[in-house]
């Protein structure tokens, strides 16, 4: 057994914004259920419990902050 389960496609979660892998549900002992990186461990896990991909989702956006604006069309006449 694998000892995690794939996100159906039909539910909408983002990519992991390290690597851009989709996420996995993995069972953790009795504790509950943790959204994570089907690649790599060291990346972004939701907290044991629920399946969480709401969180998920919110940990994984990449902020917009780094583009570059350019407000100079927004100046009042």
């Amino acid at each position: 057994m694998r000892g995690y389960v794939n996100v159906p496609r039909s539910i909408y979660c983002k990519l992991c914004k390290e690597c851009g892998s989709r996420p996995v549900i993995a069972l953790v002992d009795d504790i509950g259920y943790i959204v994570k990186c089907s690649k790599d461990d060291r990346h972004y896990q939701t907290m044991p419990g629920l399946i969480d991909i709401e969180d998920w989702n919110r940990h994984n956006t990449i902020p917009s902050s780094s583009t570059d604006y350019n407000l100079g069309a927004m100046v009042a006449w």
